[in-house]
């Protein structure tokens, strides 16, 4: 259960990210047709339906849950953006993550009720990486600006959720955080907003099982999970963020 306080910061927090996604989406009117145009040209072709997604899970918080975990993807995928989800981490990758919890009960951690989950950027894609793609084709340069700003935006977020919640904050997908990669923004933003990450721990993303895969490799014998997972993200932090 959450202090009326803590409550307070989620919901201030909560506001502020679908106001944003909302005016973030209004400022890219063209975003849903080339979405579109990427999707037709994929061998299973969908409708693009949300083109800047809000996680509305958040929405389905109250008061009374407990929340053990702040989970950071990438952006939204396929799945995220179509409208009878309009959430993250709900395909194939989620699934993933959701088996990982549930085959490590001594964590103490329930994917559905205890983790909420932000991403680097809200705006959607088939494929991470196409995200770049996106934005060679919007020839006025918005979308590069737009993807940038959304980066420093849920990087502020992430911070205040982090505030409000005071709990552990795991961000998969650590590859693009690289200087000169797609979310080098965001890699900088946490930097500054995160002077103390000690509560931040860096992964491998969840997707191929890329998590569960690198976890059993580096675990060392005799070595718990939860002693692990401190262990490698603090190491993966420290490769990314310096500290």
């Amino acid at each position: 259960m959450l202090e009326q306080n803590s409550w307070e910061k989620f919901i201030k927090a909560r506001d502020r990210f679908r106001n944003f996604v909302e005016a973030l989406g209004k400022s890219l009117p063209f975003l849903k047709d080339i979405q579109q145009e990427f999707a037709d040209n994929r061998s299973s072709s969908y409708n693009v339906e949300t083109p800047v997604v809000y996680n509305t899970a958040l929405d389905e918080i109250t008061i009374d849950d407990q929340i053990k975990l702040i989970l950071v993807a990438d952006n939204p995928g396929r799945r995220e953006q179509a409208a009878v989800n309009r959430r993250y981490l709900v395909g194939p990758s989620g699934k993933l993550a959701n088996n990982f919890f549930r085959s490590n009960p001594t964590l103490k951690i329930d994917f559905q009720k205890n983790v909420i989950i932000l991403n680097k950027t809200p705006i959607h894609s088939p494929r991470t990486v196409e995200l770049m793609e996106l934005c060679k084709i919007d020839k006025s340069g918005l979308l590069v600006s737009a993807l940038e700003e959304s980066q420093k935006t849920m990087a502020c977020l992430l911070r205040e959720f982090h505030d409000a919640l005071d709990c552990p904050v795991w961000i998969t997908g650590y590859s693009e955080m690289r200087k000169g990669r797609l979310f080098e923004v965001y890699t900088e933003n946490i930097k500054k907003l995160f002077t103390d990450n000690k509560h931040i721990y860096i992964y491998r993303h969840f997707s191929m099982n890329q998590f569960t895969i690198d976890l059993k490799q580096r675990s060392l014998p005799g070595e718990s999970v939860k002693k692990a997972l401190v262990r490698i993200g603090t190491d993966y932090r420290t490769r990314i963020l310096g500290k």
